[in-house]
């Protein structure tokens, strides 16, 4: 076994945070990490996900037909949009779409809003149907980490409007989780809360991997200290709100 000290702040680090009306986005430098999802590109994303997304496209072929519109925006940025839709199309459509400064993902670098490729694209509301090459990205983005964000159903949970072209990276396994249960990342975190680490994880299963997740509490104004075994590949994402996402990966071959 051994000891894992997580500082105090990476509860607001990592691809599982939770950014929404209620939990703004508190982590600063993430410009730092940001790189193009192309190289003819001014989208940024994190490199993990920028890194993703290309292989994700690489995968279907679909660079001539769909593009990323949005990725990474400031704070700065963001507030400028919020204050554009307030002036362009009022106060019911943009509580509706547009976050507000320090509460929207995009400020997080791991969403971005996709879009069919044409002459005049809506920056807000890009087109994304449930057809076509928007589908099958739409379905193969489990894979590289990606989750449609914002799924109809789901409004009074998220806050936001259905929003079929956003799209949030949050890793594996957990995109394949989320999809697999129906849950947005809200009921996601909820959902891990009854597997506290040190009592119980939740078990997800690959064709050749064991994968175990298991939630734990930040410390109350410290730094927080749990044990795992120390021959395990693993992961640690802060939630944004209270604690973190331990996940941990296991071969069938492996004991314990």
């Amino acid at each position: 076994m051994k000891m894992l000290v997580i500082p105090k702040k990476a509860v607001h680090t990592g691809n599982l945070i939770l950014v929404n009306d209620q939990y703004p986005y508190c982590s600063e430098n993430v410009e730092s990490s940001l790189v193009p999802v192309r190289s003819d590109s001014k989208v940024l994303l994190e490199r993990r996900a920028a890194v993703l997304l290309s292989k994700l496209m690489g995968s279907m072929e679909g660079r001539e037909q769909i593009s990323a519109v949005s990725g990474w925006r400031s704070r700065t940025e963001q507030q400028d949009i919020y204050n554009q839709s307030l002036r362009d199309n009022g106060a019911a459509f943009t509580e509706q779409f547009v976050a507000r400064s320090d509460h929207s993902e995009h400020q997080t670098g791991l969403a971005l809003d996709m879009g069919l490729r044409k002459p005049e694209i809506d920056f807000i509301r890009p087109d994304f149907p449930y057809s076509g090459i928007c589908q099958t990205f739409r379905e193969k983005a489990v894979a590289y980490g990606f989750i449609e964000r914002y799924p109809k159903g789901k409004e009074a949970i998220t806050g936001i409007a259905h929003e079929p072209w956003h799209f949030r990276y949050v890793g594996a396994p957990h995109a394949a989780i989320m999809t697999e249960l129906g849950l947005t990342l809200e009921e996601y975190h909820a959902f891990l809360k009854q597997y506290p680490n040190g009592e119980k994880r939740f078990l997800y299963r690959t064709r050749n991997q064991n994968i175990e997740v298991a939630y734990v509490r930040a410390a109350a104004g410290a730094d927080t200290e749990f044990e795992i075994k120390d021959d395990f590949p693993y992961s640690v994402s802060g939630n944004n709100t209270d604690g973190f996402v331990l996940t941990e990966w296991r071969n069938d071959n492996d004991k314990g």
